[in-house]
């Protein structure tokens, strides 16, 4: 297992957040599967950080909820190629199965070896080719057409948890292979606000939180400050942009925001112009 330290070893504190929503009892979304993955260490370490910056955790299981609607929106409406970028331990490969849909998830090759025999050790299986690589630099659609992605068939791209990370460029070119190699898709992703990764939203909190997840090892560098602007330099259409405060409105109702983060972390659709 990764050490629970820099960006591969978050995606198991991501895990038991997303693990502790489902144990609810009115969960926000249903996930039976992410238990596999986690153990004392991981319940340990999310719980260290969950009493440093609690909103993280909130945070999580809210994007988790967003994007599972956007997916299951997509696979109502027929599509049956599903990529996960940065997958790191995402489940909706099982959790979404469906007549005839492909699941394509890219990490690296230490999470996703994990990922995958932790998966087989619990008899879990899904129509899923588990890609190694890093789909920044190692040319990610021609790593997916080489595990049969059809570039020709629509397609729902899941960006979970990555673009706060990346350089600004690499955001970019992402949406711009896309663009180029696939005709009909949607995407889905999260982001912050440049506020926060530069340190001036005003709100001690979500400074802290910036801080903590810098001397974890996993520093946030890129913000977006106008998704509609991006959206349009990429040749593709904004279908919805919504603030996590808002979300957190709708699912939890009466209960307060602890930090003004969540003014600032935006969940977003965006879709190829022929969609």
């Amino acid at each position: 297992m990764a050490a629970i330290e820099n960006v591969t070893g978050t995606a198991f504190v991501v895990a038991e957040f997303r693990a502790e929503e489902a144990a609810e009892a009115k969960p926000l979304y249903e996930d039976k599967i992410v238990p596999v993955f986690l153990n004392e260490d991981t319940k340990r370490a999310a719980a260290r950080i969950a009493e440093t910056i609690p909103a993280v955790k909130k945070m999580v299981r809210i994007r988790t909820r967003y994007l599972d609607d956007r997916l299951d929106a997509q696979l109502r409406d027929g599509c049956k190629q599903v990529v996960i970028l940065g997958a790191g331990l995402d489940t909706r490969a099982i959790r979404k199965q469906a007549p005839d849909v492909v699941y394509f998830e890219i990490d690296d090759e230490t999470t996703l070896s994990f990922k995958k025999a932790t998966l087989a050790e619990n008899r879990l299986t899904a129509d899923v080719s588990f890609i190694y690589g890093n789909y920044v630099t190692d040319d990610f659609i021609r790593l997916l057409i080489s595990n049969g992605f059809d570039g020709s068939r629509p397609a729902h791209f899941i960006w979970e948890g990555n673009t706060m990370y990346l350089t600004a460029d690499s955001i970019r070119q992402v949406m711009a292979d896309i663009v180029r190699h696939v005709p009909q898709f949607t995407l889905s992703f999260d982001y912050f606000k440049e506020d926060v990764i530069n340190e001036a939203t005003g709100d001690a909190a979500a400074t802290l939180i910036t801080e903590r997840f810098a001397a974890m090892g996993a520093p946030w560098r890129t913000g977006i400050g106008d998704i509609q602007r991006l959206a349009d330099e990429a040749a593709m259409r904004l279908v919805d942009n919504v603030a996590t405060a808002e979300l957190h409105r709708a699912y939890w109702p009466g209960k307060a925001l602890e930090t003004a983060i969540f003014d600032y972390y935006f969940l977003c659709t965006l879709q190829s112009p022929a969609r």
